[in-house]
């Protein structure tokens, strides 16, 4: 063993200081107090700081200095000087570890309410879990907090807290902590209803004045009360005769969920990798991946013969159990753990595809989706993905600055 190994933990028992300073926040407070603590020689063991609304809290855990009584009085005397609060108190050790069973929550309201987060918080407690930090991840257009917690089991903890979420109109996820949450990951999103507003074949349907009809057989099968290929062939039986030049149009009419484009550039540029997974046409997802830059994709093929669509799909169809194994062909592609792939749908045909991912998402589903995903978003931004993934919206945005398209 060597390097780190090698180095032994500090005594537990060992005599610690724990320094705290609020006051309004300017530049040059944190550095004044550290600047007291340096002629000192004292081993810094911790240190958090939090700004809120121009409210600076600081908090710093030394060893402890042979001449407490004196130290105190030198960072008293600073109060008047800086017009801060700072309270000085001994103390043995260090941060108790934390407890086993680390998870991640992520509350996403619009609005988030006090009452809300008490809720969650109240239901945490009730588990036996503690919360060992709250930090922000986006304001507007909605406002996403992340919760660390330990000492309770992801899945029992992920029950309860959905059931408070639905009663608090909140969306709530529950994630494992530790290491693999921040690993590079793939990305498989349905399209219909998920990446793009609406469903192409309702709007080729339009095309061919047959839209109620396969808007009513789509609803059934995206509630699961019909086998989908027996849908699909129904619904595309409908589209014979439609020239060719109506998927082009129908292509330029499409418009992306809100933050999709959001969602997709900045993964990327994390490293992730992205796949669609379609019940929908290739003729159509196919110019998605180009235009988003998207990895993989897999979805049905349109018959057309003579520059007419015959009504009739070709090839294997990607279904239910099709797009499950879909996500399995991408992830084993692009060298992606089953366990760091991310699904996210809508619809009953999404569901072998979420609970195949490391982590399944219903998206503005259906009920019968909502109930067997790991988690579920109500809200219509994509990009609130970002914040499962511990992605902040300051983040976000601090990268487009830097990287303007």
């Amino acid at each position: 063993m060597s390097g780190l190994d090698e180095l032994e933990m500090p005594s537990a028992d060992r005599p610690t200081v724990l320094v705290t300073l609020t006051g309004t926040d300017r530049p040059g407070l944190t550095s004044a107090v550290l600047s007291t603590l340096a002629t000192r020689g004292l081993e810094v063991i911790d240190a958090e700081q939090v700004v809120l609304r121009g409210r600076l809290i600081l908090g710093v855990l030394l060893s402890a200095p042979r001449d407490h009584k004196s130290l105190k009085e030198e960072l008293k005397a600073l109060e008047p000087v800086l017009d801060v609060d700072i309270s000085v108190k001994k103390g043995i050790g260090d941060n108790e570890p934390r407890r086993k069973g680390r998870s991640q929550v992520t509350v996403i309201g619009h609005p988030l309410s006090a009452a809300g987060l008490a809720a969650i918080a109240g239901r945490i407690a009730d588990t036996g879990a503690n919360i060992d930090r709250i930090s922000r991840m986006a304001r507007y257009p909605v406002t996403a907090m992340e919760i660390a917690v330990s000492g309770a089991d992801p899945e029992a903890l992920r029950t309860v807290l959905a059931l408070e979420g639905v009663r608090q109109k909140l969306d709530v996820a529950v994630q494992a902590g530790g290491l693999y949450r921040r690993a590079k990951r793939l990305i498989v999103m349905d399209v219909d209803s998920t990446l793009i507003q609406g469903e192409v074949i309702e709007m080729l349907a339009g095309h061919a004045g047959r839209l109620e009809e396969v808007a009513r057989v789509t609803e059934q099968a995206m509630r699961g009360e019909l086998e989908f290929a027996e849908s699909l062939h129904h619904r595309v039986a409908q589209l014979e005769g439609l020239p060719e030049s109506a998927l082009d149009d129908v292509y330029q009419a499409i418009q992306l969920a809100p933050g999709a484009r959001t969602l997709v550039r900045t993964l990327k540029r994390l490293g992730y990798q992205f796949a669609i997974v379609s019940g929908g046409f290739s003729q159509i997802t196919d110019k998605l991946a180009a235009d988003l830059g998207i990895d993989y994709a897999a979805a049905n093929q349109l018959e057309i013969v003579d520059g007419k669509l015959t009504g009739r799909v070709v090839g294997d169809i990607v279904d239910r159990a099709g797009k499950a194994v879909a996500l399995r062909r991408f992830a084993e592609k692009s060298g992606t753990p089953l366990s760091q792939t991310v699904a996210i749908g809508d619809g009953a045909n999404d569901l072998d595809m979420l609970a195949a991912a490391g982590l399944g998402v219903a998206f503005n589903a259906k009920p019968v989706v909502r109930e067997a995903a790991d988690t579920h978003l109500s809200v219509p931004y994509l990009d609130t993905i970002l914040y499962l993934l511990g992605i902040s919206r300051e983040e976000v945005e601090a990268a487009d600055a830097d990287n303007p398209a």
